[in-house]
């Protein structure tokens, strides 16, 4: 059974081997809420810190990449996004859902050599195993990515 722990407001629900949180659609909530992933997959695997790692790495590379896209682009006034780490057999799974539907993200190739901005979801895609995106009833989507790294089945809450 996955069980969660309940914190203050606006702080991350974190359970047995399962994170979710919501963040202010801006850069610094995108900050925040990588930060508190790497903070807890440290805690899963038994470390105090965030470990340095490729697999790490990937992961917090992954969540920066979503969570900035939903700042940028799934903004919508009063609303949040979430961010959550189901539990899957087959690794991580990185989701973030924001407010906003319509069409949902394309990786750009022809972004201009440079430019600030435009190839996140190319980074996606060659970092993650798999990446997608879902629509998010009533309204709004889930942008997903899945990579290859180890998250421990803890034996009871962390956080």
């Amino acid at each position: 059974m996955n069980q969660e722990t309940v914190t203050a407001p606006g702080e991350p629900i974190i359970g047995t081997a399962h994170f979710r949180t919501m963040f202010p659609t801006t850069a610094h909530g995108a900050h925040t809420a990588r930060h508190a992933v790497e903070r807890w997959l440290a805690a899963q695997q038994g470390r105090p810190e965030p470990a340095d790692d490729d697999s790490t790495a990937t992961a917090s590379l992954l969540v920066a990449e979503l969570t900035a896209n939903a700042a940028l682009h799934g903004r919508t006034r009063g609303r949040s996004a979430r961010l959550a780490l189901p539990p899957t057999p087959a690794g991580l799974r990185i989701e973030v859902t924001d407010a906003r539907g319509g069409r949902p993200p394309v990786p750009m190739p022809d972004v201009e050599a440079d430019g600030e901005s435009g190839r996140g979801l190319l980074l996606v895609g060659s970092l993650a195993d798999a990446w997608g995106c879902e629509p998010y009833l009533p309204g709004g989507k889930t942008v997903w990515a899945e990579c290859g790294i180890a998250v421990p089945r803890a034996c009871g809450p962390t956080g």
